[in-house]
């Protein structure tokens, strides 16, 4: 997932800072991830809102990039796959959508076949098939629908050349479809994962007949349990009503409770946590997926009972850390690095992100989830505040008895999680240790920039990363992976760690499909790579969202650490 100052995604993640859109432990409010805003079961019937910042500029299955689109496209689009919608871990699985199971691997996990459920229909009635998400694969090809993650391109045989079906109208070889309800995906390369990369939207179904290229956007046939009755301002104001051909006796995931979703985006913060608490007419019955309480916010919230019942957790797979360029003087010497990450202090760290209720100390760089592979380790052991002791004996090893002045770049957003707070606590703990650090500023499109630009990536910054799926592999390889390293675009193997040993094992864990399995050396993986003092992990986040007084059933699984709107009622 690319990095993000909202959980999302890699490139596109990160939006999910802001959209996941968001890892440890996931719970809901106060009965365990599932509640309800009053009493009684859920019912169906009436309006939820969506109160958002960000408006769903993309609403084309092609361009989206985090599993099943996010929250408001999964409900439109169905995919061969998709996330448990569970509370806590037991979110984190995959499980299958509109194919009978998660997929069928060959020995060699270069080959997965699916086979499509029975009775599965379009809003308009007719059958979905496996030509459908044949072409809807292909069209994420298509350079003027770019923006889905990359991992098609670099998994299917022949992805890396093929141009989508508006150039080839022949379509990728390696996906056949010999009846209408199977389809065979012939991979490159073994990769255990492929299940849940099919929970992306670029797997969802799409009517090569009604395909309107750049528009169809504005609507998609939709495969779910709402269609899209209106979409304004390039998703800036969306309506979703009823599909009534979709089934939930093909489709156990999703509830479809209320009658329709209204969304509202472009609000400030302020103003959507404002109107979540006053709930006055159509806000009683009001989410956002997008918009997290800050320090400030959950202080009043949690001097408010009633309130602080109204407020849901969760935790998504991300990490916010120390990232080092080893060619660049003095991080070129392990001991300078190894003073840096004894020399922090992660007690100021998480103050500065908003306090232990909003962010959690991070010694390993993946998230301390089990779905990921965590194994609880500490390779440079510096105490809740720091060892700055230890930190200055290093450095006189390496050379620098009399300390040394170094630069960190971070973002100027304030209060983003790569923004000055964050680098003043970091700058303060290190100067304890005799390391003077100079902060450089960036503004967000330059940092973004610059950081993951091998030619100008700066010696010290403030990195994060966002899993496009709970499991190691796609938080460990694209930043360890030195076969990823990209020297003319985005990169993001800062460290530029390029080791045959750890490539191999990438690949070894990438052939096993029993996930649990996988975890296992993936926590290995990551307690050896961190060894290296290529990057300091930081800090995991914590979401706090505020929900309407008449929101029933909220769920939160650690897998997108929100609200799932599609298990919420409003009756």
């Amino acid at each position: 997932m690319r990095p993000s100052s909202v959980p999302r995604r890699r490139v596109a993640v990160a939006a999910l800072v802001v959209a996941v859109v968001t890892g440890a432990a996931a719970c809901g409010p106060e009965k365990k991830g599932e509640a309800g805003g009053s009493d009684g079961a859920p019912g169906k019937g009436g309006t939820l809102t969506v109160l958002n910042r960000q408006p769903q500029k993309q609403f084309d299955p092609a361009r989206l990039y985090t599993s099943g689109g996010g929250n408001v496209p999964s409900l439109v689009f169905r995919t061969l796959t998709t996330r448990h919608r569970a509370a806590g871990a037991e979110g984190t699985k995959v499980v299958p959508d509109l194919a009978t199971d998660t997929g069928r691997p060959s020995d060699d996990a270069k080959v997965w076949t699916f086979t499509l459920k029975d009775g599965l229909t379009y809003e308009d009635g007719t059958p979905i098939t496996s030509a459908d998400v044949k072409y809807g694969v292909e069209r994420s090809f298509a350079a003027e629908l770019s923006g889905g993650g990359p991992y098609l391109r670099d998994w299917l045989v022949g992805g890396d050349r093929y141009q989508g079906p508006y150039k080839e109208k022949k379509g990728l070889d390696s996906i056949e479809t010999p009846d209408a309800k199977t389809i065979v995906f012939h991979l490159r390369k073994s990769e255990g994962d492929f299940p849940y990369l099919a929970t992306s939207t670029q797997f969802a179904p799409v009517p090569k007949a009604k395909d309107t290229g750049t528009k169809y956007a504005e609507h998609p046939v939709s495969s779910g349990p709402y269609k899209v009755v209106s979409n304004t301002n390039d998703g800036q104001r969306l309506r979703l009503e009823r599909n009534p051909h979709w089934s939930e006796a093909t489709d156990k995931e999703r509830h479809a409770y209320p009658d329709a979703i209204d969304v509202q985006s472009g609000l400030a913060p302020a103003v959507i946590n404002q109107r979540l608490a006053t709930g006055s007419g159509a806000d009683a019955a009001a989410v956002t997926t997008d918009t997290n309480l800050g320090p400030a916010e959950l202080a009043r919230v949690s001097g408010d009972k009633a309130l602080a019942g109204r407020v849901g957790t969760g935790h998504f797979g991300y990490t916010n850390y120390l990232a080092f360029s080893p060619e660049a003087k003095p991080f070129d010497d392990p001991k300078v690095r190894q003073a840096v990450a004894y020399a922090v202090n992660r007690t100021s760290v998480v103050n500065a992100a908003g306090g232990s209720s909003l962010a959690e100390p991070a010694t390993t760089f993946l998230p301390n989830q089990k779905s990921f592979g965590y194994t609880p380790s500490d390779p440079f052991p510096a105490g809740a505040t720091g060892d700055p002791e230890k930190a200055k004996a290093l450095l006189k090893e390496a050379g620098h008895e009399d300390g040394l002045e170094i630069t960190l770049t971070h973002s100027t957003a304030q209060g983003g999680e790569s923004g000055p707070e964050i680098a003043t606590a970091v700058q303060e703990a290190l100067g304890k240790a005799g390391i003077k650090v100079k902060l450089e500023g960036l503004e967000d499109n330059d940092y973004e920039d610059r950081t993951h630009n091998v030619g100008k990536q700066p010696a010290l910054f403030l990195g994060h990363w966002g899993a496009d799926w709970p499991s190691g592999g796609p938080f460990l390889a694209p930043v360890f992976d030195g076969r990823q390293i990209v020297k003319d675009g985005y990169n993001f193997n800062s460290g530029r760690l390029d080791d045959a040993k750890v490539n191999d094992e990438i690949d070894a864990i990438n052939k096993i499909t029993d996930h649990s399995a996988a975890a296992a050396r993936w926590g290995a993986l990551d307690r050896t790579i961190g060894e290296r003092a290529l990057t300091v992990p930081l800090f995991h986040p914590v979401y706090k969202r505020l929900y309407g007084k008449d929101v029933k059933n909220v769920v939160i699984s650690d897998w997108t650490g929100v609200l799932d709107i599609s298990q919420v009622a409003v009756k």
